[in-house]
């Protein structure tokens, strides 16, 4: 039996750091991280030497050794994450009550057929089946939830697998395991169906958040853009009631220059003309890029660094046809430039500047923007990448241009210098 038992732990182990390993974003390289994996199989098989082959008869023992790989098992999501967050801890909670699954479907072939080779083949066909559907279906979703950084809720929905846990020890393996009391394996079969049940609704919660802030964003981005095309309509509409006027009054300038030449008052002529010149100049619509979405959001971003009077460099460089979907480019850009402006819009104005550089072309993407800073900036310790100071994890805005980061395959970071905060994203298509 310690035979049978023994390797039914590797076998659980394994697919509990399999599932450990791909169901987590890493925050180190492949090869750092599936050492840090073998080292936790490590970890566990010598725990298992203590309370199997030293101490098989010691509950005490039993205790204190799987409450260690409880802790080492726990702990190791949160090391080789890129996020240590609340998502990450469910990660590995769900993977400790997923092989137990696998684990009490062995017990049960052991029970009913006494054949060591059938129930040890049968747990490994459970475990893999249950990875392999998960893999599936649910990896994208749990990856895209670590990406998105919310927090919400989710603590409490840790306690779901920790109470299935405890209920499957306790009523499968310790103090007495389902050999000795076959009675209790249809309630551990029912706990099984139930956990895969609640499960089934966590994920359809987390699909509906992921929709709801799909929805959220594409909210964002439409009334961006109308706002923008309000302020350009304003802009316009302004611009030709100014060259009515100027219109009108033109015939009057007309005989004024007239009457000048008459008397050879050149100079006169000069200031007439360069007054003209400013009006029209003044009423000029500005033109920022060639693509019409992006070019509404800068118009409406350059209204609202006027506002705080705010000078601003800007280098567009957007043709009308771009590579990436316009609107999420917006959306980009419009963060960083509004990021930029509540940064500085209460120095003093000499520190009231900002410089983006925005280059769309056909074979890549370079944005970048520089701003004055004070006081300290919060940087995530894996993405490198500014944290919100009320929340301590990404805004909104960043979470946006992160996800759009990878969606085009590019990297983005950022650094201080001398009281200049850069940020830089290049993709490369």
């Amino acid at each position: 039996m310690q035979y049978f038992t023994s390797i039914s732990y590797v076998i659980s182990h394994v697919f509990l750091i399999l599932f450990i390993y791909l169901f987590i974003i890493h925050r180190y390289s492949k090869i750092a991280t599936g050492a840090i994996c073998f080292f936790l199989f490590l970890i566990l098989r010598v725990l298992d030497l203590f309370k199997l082959i030293i101490f098989p008869d010691s509950n005490l023992c039993y205790v204190i050794t799987t409450i260690l790989q409880i802790l080492f098992t726990q702990a190791t999501p949160l090391l080789i994450s890129g996020k240590r967050s609340g998502q990450v801890l469910f990660v590995g909670l769900s993977a400790s009550n997923y092989v137990i699954a696998g684990s009490v479907f062995a017990a049960v072939l052991k029970i009913y057929t006494d054949n060591t080779a059938l129930a040890l083949t049968g747990s490994f066909a459970m475990h893999l089946g249950i990875l392999l559907i998960l893999f599936f279906t649910i990896r994208e979703n749990c990856l895209k939830s670590q990406r998105e950084d919310s927090e919400k809720c989710w603590w409490e929905l840790c306690l779901i697998p920790v109470f299935f846990y405890c209920s499957f020890s306790f009523t499968a393996f310790f103090p007495t395991t389902l050999y000795d009391n076959p009675d209790n394996i249809p309630g551990i079969l029912f706990i099984v169906i139930t956990m895969f049940v609640s499960y089934i609704v966590v994920i359809r919660y987390l699909e509906s958040e992921s929709r709801r802030n799909a929805f959220y964003w594409k909210n964002m981005i439409q009334e961006s853009y109308i706002q923008g095309l309000e302020n350009r309509y304003y802009l316009v509409e302004r611009a030709e009631q100014n060259l009515k006027i100027l219109h009108h009054d033109i015939r009057h300038y007309s005989g004024i220059i007239d009457s000048l030449l008459a008397q050879k008052n050149y100079e006169e002529i000069r200031e007439i003309n360069r007054r003209v010149s400013r009006i029209a100049q003044e009423n000029k619509v500005v033109e920022y890029c060639s693509n019409l979405i992006v070019n509404t959001i800068l118009a409406n971003m350059m209204e609202k660094a006027r506002l705080f009077d705010i000078k601003v460099k800007l280098d567009a460089k957007i043709p009308k046809e771009i590579p990436v979907d316009a609107y999420e480019l917006t959306l980009v850009v419009a963060n960083l430039f509004e990021n930029a402006v509540y940064c500085v819009k209460n120095f003093t104005k000499e520190k009231r500047y900002i410089e983006i550089t925005v280059h769309c072309l056909q074979d890549h993407l370079f944005i970048q923007t520089k701003n004055e800073y004070e006081g300290d900036i919060l940087l995530d310790a894996s993405t490198g990448l500014p944290k919100s100071k009320k929340s301590g994890n990404h805004g909104l805005g960043m979470q946006s241009i992160l996800a759009f980061s990878e969606k085009t395959g590019g990297t983005i970071g950022c650094y201080p210098d001398n009281g200049i905060f850069h940020i830089m994203m290049f993709s490369k298509f």
